[in-house]
């Protein structure tokens, strides 16, 4: 039967009105930072699912509510789910942006060693090279090779210079890799 209906104890979790723990909320003393980069790419997704999205979902339900029976009605349905997708990113993206410290590599002014937003060339044990950039968790992007500064890999790099060697855990075990390059200024070459 749905927690709705019972009056149960719910453990210690967080329910919200739809009966969804309340998980997009940050946890307390965790900090929400971000690159000035990745502050704008979350405004603007809020910006846009806010000003033409979700108006376009709410227009395809309206239309299919006035359809009549609603209980079998494919497009009010889904619509309606889409609507409650769309609702939660929002909420989510409005309480991280709420919270967040906007963190501007420019500024770094030790720029010898690596911190958040830095771009790091390093060499794994195989003597493969790879690039990556620290960026904070929402704007972590794996296929431009930003990575959350809470990963296993950025926590190894962080505070290391050029030429130090960091002890990464993987899932194959611990491997070392070699800091090659720090940029602060963009992508190196």
């Amino acid at each position: 039967m749905s927690k709705a209906f019972v009056k149960e104890d719910d453990g210690g979790m967080d329910f919200d009105a739809e009966g969804d723990d309340d998980t997009d909320a940050p946890a307390a003393g965790f900090r929400v930072l971000l690159t000035p980069d990745g502050h704008t790419r979350l405004k603007d997704e809020l910006k846009q699912l806010r000003t033409v999205e979700r108006p376009k979902v709410v227009d395809i339900v309206s239309w299919a509510a006035s359809n009549g029976d609603r209980s079998e009605n494919g497009d009010y349905i889904y619509g309606k789910k889409r609507l409650r997708e769309i609702d939660r990113r929002m909420r989510f993206l409005m309480k991280r942006l709420d919270v967040a410290e906007v963190v501007d590599p420019a500024r770094q002014t030790n720029r010898d060693k690596v911190f958040f937003g830095a771009w790091v060339t390093f060499e794994n044990s195989r003597g493969e090279e790879k690039t990556v950039r620290i960026v904070g968790v929402e704007e972590a992007r794996l296929e431009d090779g930003e990575i959350s500064w809470v990963s296993p890999m950025a926590r190894a790099l962080m505070g290391k210079e050029e030429g130090d060697l960091a002890p990464v855990q993987t899932p194959n075990g611990v491997d070392e890799v070699e800091v090659l390059a720090i940029s602060y200024e963009g992508r190196p070459s």
